[in-house]
């Protein structure tokens, strides 16, 4: 449901403005609202549930998910809309660290461990693309609002499932919140976000730009000089220090910011020069969508514990690379079926390579009282991956089809020529994402890979001695 809202509300963006009467310009804080407030709030959301216990934390996302949806399908308004997309992001955060930190706690030390993380790596991986699926065809066939309902038929029964299911386990000790670390975390969060999805809509140069990621970079850096001295760090810095797990906070983040490339700039060339319906534009992602459920769930429960995740991350990363430079060659006159779907295919198998054995990496070898810290990490590499992406890949496309429109002044059908090079330029610039991601998975990510996930099927001490071992 969080990874779905990402995108799902994307399609339905034109027949909302068209009904609330808000102007093109506006439309982008539907987005940027739910990435501000998931993205600030996700560590402190991981840290709650690590006190408090993940079954509450867990249900109070998911109730305070559904109440948001229903605010946002009932607005009647531009600010309410925002609002509520903004209150979405908000228990989402609260919500997705929860979820996987309730995985990695329920099947650490369990055989079954790689089978759940392949289940979860294909639903967050393809998440996103069944959202541009879902959004076109609710959009179409019912109206936008149900874009934002469809998450009461999720979050309902899910809640009811785990107030049965589900056992409560806070903190035996409880320590107190680091309040000063939560303040500079959030802050310098929410200005990251902020500055590149301001640099978006206006330009890098932009001085509310500047003075956003000047402040979130001094924020951070505050906030890691804090962690360092505290007694109880919002996150604990062995988290992140470790080769392994940073390794996989890294990984998911360029890919989260390359891969991003596809999702926006084939669904804009689908509508626009292929002509392709909303409905007809998720359905095209789907070959997409189905490869990256077969490779994750084969790569998580075959492959990771003979292997281990350097190698197919390096594998998934190589790929990526070669289908961000196949889409750099479409053209006005370029086909679905020969020009799209086998890169579509390519990328898929590329994003269940990366993610599955990143996402199982991520978690592997914490403690069960920072399981939901861990969890945030994976979600807050995502999040920033895919608002860098979105900022410098649309930047780059706009600049390039503006150098081309400006060259090729008196040439036929001119527009639809620069829009098609804005595209592929910014393919190319995924393309080299994508080959800086396969850099630090080399540098980076340990060779005994192999050794860490057969840890994942050992017992829990197994697991801490490893972890305290490479911290």
């Amino acid at each position: 449901m969080v990874v779905l809202d990402a995108t799902v509300v994307n399609v339905a963006l034109p027949s909302a403005q068209r009904a609330l009467h808000f102007s093109a310009d506006n439309h982008q804080w539907v987005i940027t609202a739910y990435a501000l407030s998931f993205g600030s709030l996700l560590l402190v959301g991981g840290k709650l549930g690590d006190l408090w216990g993940r079954k509450w934390t867990l249900i109070g996302g998911l109730a305070g998910f559904a109440i948001a949806s229903a605010i946002g399908g009932l607005a009647q308004s531009f600010g309410m809309l925002v609002g509520a997309r903004a209150l979405q992001g908000a228990f989402g955060a609260l919500l997705a660290p929860s979820a996987l930190g309730l995985l990695t706690v329920t099947f650490q030390g369990s055989p079954d461990r790689a089978k759940a993380f392949g289940v979860f790596s294909a639903i967050a991986a393809g998440g996103a693309s069944v959202g541009l699926l879902l959004g076109g065809a609710l959009t179409q066939a019912i109206s936008w609002r149900w874009s934002l309902y469809v998450n009461l038929a999720i979050a309902i029964p899910a809640g009811l499932a785990a107030l049965r299911l589900l056992v409560n386990e806070p903190h035996e000790v409880r320590p107190r919140i680091d309040l000063p670390g939560v303040a500079l975390a959030s802050g310098g969060l929410f200005a990251l976000v902020y500055g590149f999805s301001n640099a978006e809509t206006t330009s890098w140069s932009n001085p509310v730009t500047v003075l956003a990621l000047a402040a979130s970079a001094a924020l951070l850096s505050a906030f890691i000089l804090l962690e360092r001295r505290v007694e109880h760090p919002l996150l604990p810095l062995h988290i992140v220090w470790d080769r392994a797990r940073g390794g996989a906070y890294a990984t998911i983040a360029l890919a989260g910011s390359a891969v991003f490339a596809v999702f926006l700039f084939l669904t804009y060339f689908m509508q626009q020069t292929l002509l392709f319906s909303p409905l007809k534009t998720g359905l095209a992602f789907l070959p997409m969508t189905v490869m990256i459920v077969l490779t994750a769930t084969t790569v998580q429960t075959r492959i990771l514990h003979r292997t281990g995740a350097k190698p197919l991350v390096v594998a998934g990363m190589g790929l990526g690379v070669v289908a961000m430079l196949m889409f750099s060659r479409l053209t006005v006159d370029a086909a679905y079926a020969s020009n799209v779907v086998p890169w579509l295919v390519l990328t898929g198998m590329a994003m269940g390579l990366v993610f599955a054995p990143a996402f199982s990496t991520a978690t592997l070898g914490v403690h069960s009282s920072d399981a939901g810290i861990a969890s945030a990490m994976v979600n807050t590499s995502q999040q920033v991956g895919g608002s860098i992406g979105t900022a410098l890949l649309s930047t780059i496309f706009a600049s390039a089809a503006a150098s081309f429109a400006s060259a090729h002044g008196d040439a036929a059908n001119v527009a639809a020529q620069a829009t098609i090079h804005g595209y592929t330029t910014a393919f190319d610039w995924a393309a080299g994402l994508f080959a800086v991601g396969l850099l630090l998975a080399l540098l980076i990510l340990p060779t005994d890979g192999a050794a860490r996930a057969r840890v994942a099927t050992a017992e829990p001490s197994a697991e801490l001695a490893l972890s305290a071992d490479t911290a």
